[in-house]
């Protein structure tokens, strides 16, 4: 169903996608896999992070999880 928007205004689009109105299908051009142990993305100031014992064992069942090969 087609909507109308006001403006609007994107200063940057870093590996999203960005949908106005109705769209038959969207899909990635990239994609990436990331694994982290326990605090590896904090982010601030001041940053205590105490772990007794960190390990970031990845089993990856299905070798295909989104498939970019012919999405241009």
């Amino acid at each position: 169903m087609p909507a109308i928007i006001g403006p609007v205004q994107i200063f940057s689009v870093g590996g999203g996608t960005v949908q106005f109105g109705d769209t038959l299908f969207i899909s990635p051009k990239s994609n990436t896999k990331t694994v982290a142990g326990q605090g590896g993305f904090n982010t601030g100031g001041l940053i205590v992070t105490n772990n007794g014992l960190s390990a970031s064992n990845v089993l990856d069942a299905n070798l295909i999880d989104q498939p970019t090969v012919g999405n241009n």
